[in-house]
C-alpha cells in the first residue's frame, strides 16, 4: 500500500473515533482526547512485544535491588527503547476491565518511566479521562484505538509524522486556528535539508561524526526528524543530536514522543516561547532551520525583545533591528543567527518566509537594516522561491532562506537566486489550501527536489541557468537562476529637493487664510478667568484688526521677492505701532504666500536654498551607481534646479525576487477577446429570455 494511502486509512481510523465525541465535546476540542490517545497507543504499540520481559525483570529483580537509587536505565534497557512501563496494563487489558477503566488507565500513565510521564502532562489530559468516563465514552474510546497497530513497523516515523500533521490540521480547522504554525510540508522539509547539507556530504560521511541541529519552532518535530533521518541516510555511523523549541503545548508533547521513540535525548526539546525564554540560550549549533509563522504580529513580546534590542545591541540577539510589530519573521533568523557556531567550519540555516522579508521596510527602517546587515556581513548565500498552494493554511509563494558564515569561496560577495515556481505538480486531493507538492521521484514522476537541489549547487556555478520546462501546457525555456553581487541588492535612497518659490500679496483670499493660523486665532485667547479674561481677549482681537488693517495698507502688490515683502511688511507694522512674536509673523507670512513657479527662489540665512516640502522626491539608486552621475542622467534634464540633500541619504537594501525572473505574457489576440465577449452577451440573451418565457 502506498505511503499516503497508508496514512489516509490511518487518519481516516482515528478520525473516526473523534467522531464518537460528537455531541458531549464541541468539534474545536476533539484534539484535546484524540492527539494524548494516539501518542499513548503509539508508546503501548512500541513497547509490547517487551512488556512480559520488563514486566518479569522488574518484579523479580528491580524490586529487590534495595541500593538502586534508578531503576529506569535497566528496565529501559530491557525494553530495547529509551523509555518503558512498569504498569500491568497495556491497551487490550484496559479494555478488559470496563468497570475500572478511568482509574487503570490512569495508573498505565503513572507507569510510564518519567520522560513518557512527562509527555502526556502537557496534554493535560486527566481532566479528559474524567470527563469521557463521567460522559460513558471511556470505554469506547480505548477499545477503538486498542484495534489500530500503530507500532513502527506497522507506520513508520515518517507516516506518524504525517498522521499526527493531517489530524493537527483537521482539529486546527475546526478551531479556527492556524493549521501552519504546527507544521511543514515534508517535501518542503526535504527540499531544505538537501540545500542545507548539499555542501558538507563529505563531511557527514565520516564516521562517527556529530552534528547538532535546531529548530527554534519545532512545531511537531518534522524538520529535525527529516533533518536526522538525511544524515543517517547519508551514513549511518553518524550522530545527529537535535534541539528545539515549541510554544504550543501539544506539539510539544507530539514532538518529544517522537524524540523519545528515535532514542534522541528529550531534554534538548524545550517548552516555551524562544522570544521571552530562550531554552537554550547558551548553545551553538551546525545546523538550523525552521518555518515560523508567516506575517504574525510579535506585541506580546514587544517589551521583552524592544529592552534585549535596546540594552544589549549586538550582545544579545536583535542588534541587526526590530523589524514592523505585524510581522515577527526576522526575529526568528536573528535569533538563529546568534547560535551560529564561530568556529569548526561555522553553521548553516535553511528557514521559510512569505514574500515581505524580501522587500518590506525603506531604507532605515528594521527590515531594510536587518537586511543590510545580513548582506554587508556576507551571510545571505541563496534564496529559493518555491509554487504557490504547498502550505496547509495559505496559498502564497514561499522562500526558502539559506543563511551562512561559512561560504564557500566561489559563493563569497554573492547570492544566488533560484526560481522553483514551476516544479510543482498538482495532488490529487486537496488538502487545505495545500494543492501542490514538490514532486519526490516516486511513481516515476520527476523527482523535483533533486532538480532544485541541482540548480542550487549548479557545479559551475553560471551566472544564468535556463531550463526547459512545461508551463501553461506550452515548453518554455525558463530563467531558472541568477548569480549576484552582494552589492546588486544595495541602494542609496537620496533626498531630491527643489527649490521653494513664492509669491505674496494681501487679499481677501489670504486674509481668511490668516484667520485660520493657529498662532493668529491664539491672539484673542486667553487661560485668565473672569473679567480680566474677557477683557484680554477683546484686546486680542482688536489686535487682529489692527494687523489685518496694516497688511491691507500694502495694497495688492504682488511680491516675487520674499525679502523684500518681508522688508515692506515689518515697515507696515511698525506704521500701525504693533509688535507680533515671532510664530505671529510666521503665519502672516504663510497665509500671504503661494507658489509660483516664476517667483525668486527663497534663500534662507546662510544664503542657500531653501527646499519646497511639497516638491520633495525620493529616488533609489543603485549602490553600485554614482549618485551625481544618475542625478545627471535621471533627474536634471527633468527638473535642472533640483539637488540631493546628502544630509539625509540612506542606505537601503531589497531582495526584488520577482522583477529578476519577470516572465512576458503577450496579450490574447483581439479576435479571440471579441468571440469572448461575443459568447458572453450571446450566453446573457440566453439567460434573459429563459426568464421573460
Amino acid at each position: 500500500m502506498a505511503r499516503t494511502e497508508k496514512v489516509r486509512k490511518l487518519v481516516g481510523f482515528i478520525w473516526s473515533i473523534a467522531e464518537l465525541l460528537r455531541g458531549d465535546y464541541k468539534q474545536a476540542d476533539y484534539g484535546k482526547v484524540i492527539l494524548p490517545f494516539t501518542v499513548l497507543r503509539r508508546l503501548d504499540c512500541i513497547l509490547e512485544p517487551t512488556k512480559v520481559s520488563v514486566m518479569d525483570f522488574y518484579e523479580t529483580k528491580v524490586k529487590s535491588m534495595k541500593n538502586l537509587k534508578n531503576p529506569e536505565p535497566l528496565l529501559n534497557q530491557k525494553a530495547g527503547v529509551p523509555f518503558h512501563n512498569i504498569s500491568q496494563f497495556t491497551f487490550q487489558k484496559l479494555k478488559a476491565d470496563p468497570d475500572n477503566l478511568a482509574a487503570n488507565l490512569k495508573n498505565f500513565i503513572n507507569g510510564f518511566s518519567a520522560a513518557g510521564r512527562e509527555i502526556i502532562e502537557y496534554f493535560n489530559f486527566n481532566d479528559q479521562i474524567n470527563r469521557l468516563d463521567e460522559a460513558n465514552l471511556l470505554f469506547l474510546i480505548v477499545k477503538n484505538f486498542a484495534e489500530v497497530d500503530l507500532h513502527p513497523k506497522e507506520a513508520n516515523s515518517t507516516e506518524m509524522g504525517y498522521v499526527f500533521e493531517e489530524l493537527i490540521r483537521k482539529f486546527s480547522e475546526l478551531s479556527n486556528e492556524t493549521a501552519g504554525e504546527h507544521f511543514t510540508p515534508r517535501e518542503v522539509i526535504r527540499l531544505m535539508v538537501n540545500l542545507l547539507f548539499i555542501n558538507d556530504k563529505d563531511i557527514l560521511i565520516q564516521k562517527g561524526i556529530v552534528k547538532t541541529i535546531y529548530d527554534p519552532a519545532c512545531g511537531t518535530g518534522g524538520m529535525l526528524s527529516v533533518a536526522e533521518e538525511y544524515i543517517k541516510e547519508l551514513n549511518e555511523y553518524s550522530k545527529p543530536v537535535v534541539f528545539g523549541q515549541e510554544l504550543n503545548p501539544e506539539s510539544y508533547a507530539i514532538c518529544k514522543s517522537d524524540m523519545l521513540i528515535k532514542g534522541q535525548d528529550i531534554s534538548n526539546i524545550k517548552f516555551g516561547n524562544t522570544f521571552t525564554n530562550d531554552g537554550l540560550a547558551h548553545e551553538t549549533f551546525d545546523y538550523m532551520l525552521s518555518n515560523p509563522p508567516f506575517g504574525v504580529e510579535w506585541k506580546k513580546v514587544q517589551t521583552y525583545v524592544k529592552n534585549e534590542y535596546e540594552k544589549k545591541g549586538f550582545d544579545g540577539r536583535f542588534g541587526a533591528g526590530l523589524p514592523r510589530i505585524s510581522d515577527g519573521s526576522f526575529l526568528f533568523l536573528q535569533h538563529m543567527i546568534s547560535k551560529m557556531k564561530l568556529d569548526n567550519g561555522g553553521s548553516r540555516i535553511a528557514i521559510v518566509f512569505n514574500g515581505s522579508p524580501l522587500f518590506s521596510g525603506s531604507a532605515g527602517s528594521g527590515e531594510s537594516e536587518i537586511r543590510k546587515w545580513l548582506i554587508e556581513n556576507d551571510m545571505l548565500e541563496a534564496i529559493v522561491a518555491m509554487p504557490d498552494q504547498l502550505f496547509y493554511n495559505t496559498g502564497i509563494y514561499t522562500y526558502i532562506w539559506i543563511v551562512t558564515n561559512c561560504k564557500v569561496p566561489k559563493r563569497k560577495g554573492k547570492i544566488q537566486l533560484v526560481n522553483g515556481i514551476h516544479y510543482y505538480k498538482k495532488m490529487t486531493r486537496s488538502l487545505g489550501n495545500k494543492r501542490n507538492e514538490i514532486g519526490d521521484g516516486e511513481d516515476g514522476k520527476p523527482n523535483q527536489i533533486a532538480e532544485i537541489t541541482c540548480i542550487y549547487g549548479e557545479g559551475e556555478f553560471h551566472q544564468y541557468v535556463k531550463r526547459k520546462l512545461e508551463v501553461d501546457g506550452k515548453e518554455q525555456d525558463i530563467i531558472v537562476s541568477k548569480i549576484f553581487d552582494n552589492e546588486d541588492f544595495g541602494y542609496w535612497r537620496i533626498t531630491v529637493e527643489r527649490p521653494l518659490r513664492l509669491n505674496f500679496q494681501v487679499s481677501d483670499e489670504r486674509i481668511a487664510k490668516l484667520e485660520t493660523e493657529t498662532a493668529f486665532i491664539n491672539l484673542a485667547e486667553s487661560k485668565k478667568r473672569g473679567g480680566v479674561a474677557l477683557r484680554e481677549i477683546e484686546e486680542g482681537k482688536q489686535l487682529q484688526e489692527t494687523i489685518k488693517e496694516a497688511l491691507r495698507n500694502l495694497g495688492d502688490i504682488l511680491y516675487k521677492k520674499r525679502d523684500e515683502f518681508e522688508t515692506d511688511l515689518t515697515a507696515a507694522l511698525k506704521v500701525a505701532d504693533v509688535k507680533v512674536a515671532a510664530p505671529v509673523k510666521k503665519a502672516i507670512i504663510n497665509a500671504l504666500a503661494e507658489r509660483d513657479e516664476t517667483a525668486d527662489i527663497c534663500i534662507d540665512k546662510d544664503g542657500n536654498p531653501e527646499p519646497d516640502s511639497d516638491l520633495r522626491d525620493y529616488e533609489n539608486v543603485p549602490l553600485k551607481e554614482d549618485i551625481d552621475e544618475y542625478m545627471k542622467r535621471e533627474v536634471l534634464p527633468h527638473v535642472p534646479d533640483a539637488w540631493v540633500d546628502g544630509s539625509k541619504t540612506k542606505i537601503g537594501y531589497e531582495i526584488p525576487f520577482t522583477r529578476h525572473f519577470y516572465e512576458y505574457v503577450p496579450p490574447r489576440p483581439l479576435e479571440k477577446i471579441e468571440q469572448e465577449i461575443k459568447d458572453l452577451e450571446d450566453e446573457i440573451q440566453g439567460m434573459l429570455k429563459e426568464v421573460i418565457n
